[in-house]
């Protein structure tokens, strides 16, 4: 199983965070005591993240969908039926999946840095890293993607969090991940038929050069989103504003407390 937290809040609701590639709970450090004043909060260390199984201890192709299978696990042993998703990043992709595979479990999902797909540029960056990665040191391959994500010094705070965290990583969970950025847009094919009725706040810095139009654009038919995009704020958006972070996310998962469950078609 995966490891989990549990840090007991107030009141019934559940509120689940989601990390990315490299990262940890330590990402959401600046929510975790805002959120326990209101919530019940689980952070998850995803595989090959934290004292997580290694993605090698799989004996099964690792995917996206066995991903959603382990988070999942994680709430039906803590009996939780359904929560509130926080994600960044890799793990707003996560929730994405989540949403296609079972809507029925989430309340309300607050997607941070969100991903639905990656551009020529980012597309392109991932055929080179692909062709170089047995080649070079996998953390220079993270630093690279790293600066090209958050290149200006208003980012270096949280650039500087994530190749910290991510060197605690070995290198094969690390490829382990990068071999799923192609399934990335599959993850958001069908959430606007699946979950379209699931409540849907995007929050995103208008300098995540890389996503932030392909995200606006991919998300204009879905009418349970709401998206935000902050200036002056790349793409670890709850790391470089936490303030306003915190008091979006607040706000709208407040906001749909007591969702009641609907059948999906």
């Amino acid at each position: 199983m995966l490891e989990y937290n549990v840090h007991q809040g107030v009141g019934k609701e559940y509120v689940v965070f989601l990390h990315g590639i490299g990262g940890n709970s330590r990402i959401f450090g600046k929510q975790l005591d805002i959120f326990k004043k209101s919530y019940n909060v689980i952070t998850i260390h995803l595989p090959g993240h934290g004292k997580s199984p290694n993605i090698e201890s799989y004996n099964e192709e690792f995917t996206i969908d066995l991903n959603i299978r382990e988070v999942l696990k994680v709430l039906d042993h803590l009996k939780v039926d359904r929560a509130h998703f926080i994600g960044i990043s890799l793990g707003s992709v996560l929730i994405h999946a989540l949403l296609q595979a079972a809507p029925d479990r989430v309340k309300s999902a607050v997607l941070g840095g969100c991903i639905t797909r990656f551009n020529l540029l980012s597309n392109t960056l991932l055929k080179m890293g692909d062709t170089v990665k047995n080649m070079i040191p996998f953390m220079w391959l993270y630093k690279i993607f790293a600066y090209i994500m958050m290149p200006k010094s208003n980012h270096k705070a949280s650039r500087k969090l994530f190749i910290r965290e991510a060197k605690k990583m070995n290198r094969n969970d690390f490829l382990g991940w990068y071999r799923l950025t192609p399934y990335v847009k599959s993850t958001y094919t069908s959430v606007q038929e699946r979950a379209s009725h699931i409540p849907k706040l995007y929050i995103s810095g208008k300098e995540d050069h890389l996503f932030v139009k392909s995200l606006d654009q991919d998300t204009n038919g879905d009418p349970s989103a709401t998206k935000v995009f902050i200036e002056d704020c790349g793409h670890v958006c709850n790391v470089e504003k936490p303030r306003e972070f915190n008091r979006l996310a607040l706000d709208f998962i407040y906001k749909n407390q007591g969702v009641p469950l609907r059948k999906v078609q």
